[in-house]
């Protein structure tokens, strides 16, 4: 319906779509029509500014409780929901407390694992601001794997330069080990996560386990994001062992990243 949309499906007929393509087609709607209007919802700074209510309201929770995490961990697509979590935490650290945020985010969109800090369009037809961030660059489409909240090519600003200033640390996961994860959740706690919210499970359980081997007690405090319900097909895709562990491929990298070629440096 929209131009941006049309130029997509006429180069990539089979294209999967993606955030970034969403983006071009919200902002392009909005300046064609008199009565529409858009309000981005993710990856810019004042978004996950509003989203911190979740790590304000879990340390009040936790301060209940009388503990303070040793990890905070979310999963991480274009960074508002990992930053709603971990921006609290952050403050926090920076101000001394010895806490270890991880983002977790996909092996097959590795944005802050495998990207370059740079500047680059927050969309596919380059109609936002340029942003500094980890890219994989704005034309880049993840693969359609089973975690459509992650597969975005950016990452917030300010969770790129906490990052980069080595405040938070960023870890990427195939979809085979955060499915595993998930049902391990789902038959220890009686409940199924979404896609998205395995990834931040799978790092939940690379913690718990490390605190097994070294003998130390943790408090793991971790984003619980979405639930699986409407999810149930993918996990008998997995089940079934349909899905295949997927590894962005270094060479559709620099491929991708040729589009943030010429733009200026941070």
């Amino acid at each position: 319906m929209t131009n941006a949309g049309r130029n997509v499906l006429a180069e990539h007929p089979d294209s999967p779509g993606s955030l970034g393509i969403a983006i071009s087609e919200a902002v392009e709607d909005a300046v064609t029509h008199k009565n529409s209007r858009y309000s981005l919802g993710s990856v810019l700074n004042h978004v996950l500014m509003h989203q911190t209510i979740i790590g304000l309201e879990a340390q009040k929770q936790m301060d209940k409780l009388g503990v303070y995490p040793d990890v905070v961990i979310g999963c991480a697509g274009g960074g508002s929901n990992f930053a709603g979590i971990a921006l609290p935490f952050a403050r926090d650290k920076i101000h001394g407390k010895r806490v270890t945020i991880i983002g977790a985010e996909p092996s097959s969109c590795p944005t802050m694992t495998r990207g370059p800090f740079a500047y680059d369009f927050g969309d596919l037809a380059k109609m936002t601001p340029l942003l500094p961030m980890y890219t994989l660059g704005h034309d880049f489409v993840p693969p359609s794997i089973h975690a459509g909240g992650l597969r975005y090519h950016g990452m917030a600003p300010v969770v790129s330069h906490l990052v980069r200033e080595k405040v938070m640390e960023a870890r990427a996961y195939n979809q085979l080990e955060t499915f595993d994860a998930g049902v391990k959740w789902a038959r220890t706690e009686g409940f199924i996560p979404a896609p998205e919210t395995n990834h931040a499970i799978a790092a939940v359980v690379d913690e718990a386990m490390r605190a097994k081997e070294e003998g130390k007690e943790k408090v793991i405090l971790f984003d619980w994001s979405g639930h699986g319900l409407v999810d149930l097909a993918s996990y008998e895709a997995y089940l079934s062992g349909k899905l295949e562990q997927y590894d962005l491929p270094e060479e559709e990298i620099q491929r991708a990243l040729k589009a943030i070629e010429g733009l200026p440096k941070p």
